[in-house]
């Protein structure tokens, strides 16, 4: 099962697992900054908060701070659903991967961070 289907039976698409994932590692943070991380201009970031909003997976709190900013920040109900992608995402890698002992994951992993990362190939660079 693709990824991208077994997100849909969470109600998620691959851009809501990036979001919560990027707050579960942050934590609360301003929508400016999380348009940042995520890369994305922040009126496309208004929609995506707004539908996690709705499932009730985040929430947005104004700035004690600074009152005219907001906040943004998972719930325990987003926790926890978080959770239970992850573990589902974690049964799909291991099956996709069961050919593989784990030196040969643990290398396939590293070339992929390389990948992605834009590596040269010099480990200094990575």
């Amino acid at each position: 099962m693709p990824a991208e289907h077994l997100l849909a039976g969470f109600g998620l698409r691959p851009r809501h697992h990036i979001a919560l994932t990027i707050l579960r590692d942050v934590g609360e943070t301003g929508q400016a900054e999380l348009a940042l991380i995520l890369q994305i201009d922040r009126t496309n970031l208004v929609g995506l908060l707004n539908e996690l909003e709705e499932q009730g997976l985040i929430e947005r709190r104004r700035s004690a701070e600074d009152r005219r900013r907001h906040t943004v920040a998972m719930t325990a109900k987003g926790r926890r659903h978080l959770a239970r992608v992850e573990f589902a995402l974690l049964a799909i890698e291991s099956e996709v991967l069961s050919g593989l002992d784990e030196a040969e994951r643990r290398q396939l992993h590293d070339l992929l961070q390389r990948a992605v990362g834009g590596c040269t190939g010099n480990h200094r660079d990575c």
